[in-house]
C-alpha cells in the first residue's frame, strides 16, 4: 500500500521548493508529481502533426516520494504516514503522530 496517493495534498520537505504546499497529481513508482511544485522549463520543437506549438514550455517534474510528507490539517504541518491492518484485513492510512485515520 502506497502512503502517498493521488489527490492527497503534501509539503516538500526538501529542495528548491522546500515548505511549499500542492496536491498530488500523479504517482509513478517512488515518484511523485504535485501541482505547481518543482517547475521546469522544456524547450520544444513545434510539431504539426500533434497540433504542438514550439517554445518553451513550464511543466512539472516528478519528484522523490522521500521528499514530500503527507499534509496533517489538524497540526497544519507535514505528517509521518503509519499502516493499520484491521480486522478483516483490510489496510488502513495513519498519521504516526495522533494515530486518526486519513481516508475514512
Amino acid at each position: 500500500m502506497n502512503r502517498i496517493k493521488k489527490g492527497d495534498q503534501v509539503v516538500v520537505i526538501a529542495g528548491k521548493d522546500k515548505g511549499k504546499r500542492g496536491d498530488v497529481v500523479r504517482v509513478a513508482g517512488d515518484k511523485v508529481v504535485v501541482s505547481n511544485i518543482n517547475i521546469i522549463k522544456r524547450h520544444t520543437k513545434p510539431n504539426p502533426q500533434a497540433g504542438q506549438p514550439g517554445g518553451v514550455i513550464e511543466r512539472e517534474a516528478p519528484i522523490h516520494v522521500s521528499n514530500v510528507m503527507l499534509f496533517n490539517p489538524a497540526s497544519g504541518k507535514g505528517d509521518r504516514v503509519g499502516i493499520k491492518v484491521l480486522e478483516d484485513g483490510r489496510k488502513l492510512r495513519v498519521f504516526r503522530s495522533s494515530g486518526e485515520a486519513i481516508d475514512a
